[in-house]
């Protein structure tokens, strides 16, 4: 499943078709599931309606070859519950909501938070935990409390902790979805008994990645490790600056994206030119 980015002219105006050419690529590569407008898709800085044109963009363009999991996620719950209710207007299959960021609530104020977007739109919703992100880490015991709520069907874990990965599972009802969202340690996550991956490096190198993911599911460790070895570099370079920017150079370089990228996010420094092309190669996206 993957992350998507935005792609955006240099004056940061949304480039529509420059999105669905990249919809198609995605399609014909055979990423799972797409996932559009979170925070790789810089929602931060997409106002509402252009996070909603953006979601219900995607969701006619797909026409259903793939299910559409609409990031949703705000750090106010009345701004969450809102665009989660647009993309459930808009045709969604479902809705990633990331923990609220910089207003730092508690375990409680969690709990609530994902419990009133879950009671104000019956649409399946999955939690995202990236306290590096957020500075707000959701805990396996609030991620489990919520388990228990009727669509709140997963959570994407983004610590890169294994042991969280089998500490939820052993807490939530049978068929909650435990989802790697960190590509470095996803094939440990998925080998661990997660179901899926959310990732990054599957904006530049989908097929590569969804062999990778099969391979866990059917549980070939080494088949596994064969292919992952061709992601690593690009799994720890889409990280040299902050996420999306990297991704966006690359999906520039690739020819997919124009170059732009909104303030406060900046092109790639030219110091990691030659680090992602390499990153590129190694996984044969270029």
């Amino acid at each position: 499943m993957v992350a998507m980015a935005t792609p955006m002219h240099e004056d940061g105006a949304i480039d529509y078709d420059a999105l669905a050419k990249y919809i198609e690529f995605h399609i014909e590569h055979e990423t799972d599931a797409l996932v559009p407008a979170g925070t790789t898709g810089e929602s931060a800085t997409l106002d509402h309606a252009e996070h909603c044109e953006v979601i219900k963009f995607v969701v006619d363009q797909v026409k259903k070859r793939v299910p559409v999991i609409a990031g949703t996620g705000a750090n106010s719950t009345q701004e969450a519950i809102d665009l989660t209710q647009c993309a459930k207007d808009a045709g969604a299959d479902a809705c990633l909501l990331v923990s609220p960021y910089y207003n730092k609530p508690t375990q409680e104020g969690l709990v609530l938070h994902h419990q009133a977007i879950a009671k104000a739109v019956a649409i399946p919703q999955i939690l995202y935990n990236v306290p590096g992100r957020t500075a707000c880490d959701l805990l396996p015991e609030t991620a489990i409390r919520l388990s228990k709520v009727d669509n709140i069907v997963g959570i994407k874990e983004a610590t890169g902790e294994i042991r969280r990965c089998t500490q939820i599972l052993e807490g939530s009802p049978d068929g909650f979805m435990l989802i790697s969202g960190d590509d470095d340690s996803a094939m440990e996550f998925l080998l661990a008994g997660g179901c899926g991956v959310i990732t990054v490096t599957g904006n530049v190198a989908p097929k590569l990645f969804h062999d990778m993911c099969m391979a866990c599911l059917d549980g070939d460790r080494n088949k596994a490790q064969e292919i992952n070895a061709k992601l690593e570099k690009l799994n720890r370079d889409l990280f040299v600056e902050s996420n999306p920017i990297p991704v966006k150079w690359c999906l520039t370089e690739m020819g997919l994206f124009p170059s732009g990228v909104r303030l406060p996010m900046t092109t790639l420094s030219a110091q990691y030119h030659e680090t992602l092309r390499q990153a590129l190669s190694a996984a044969g996206s270029i």
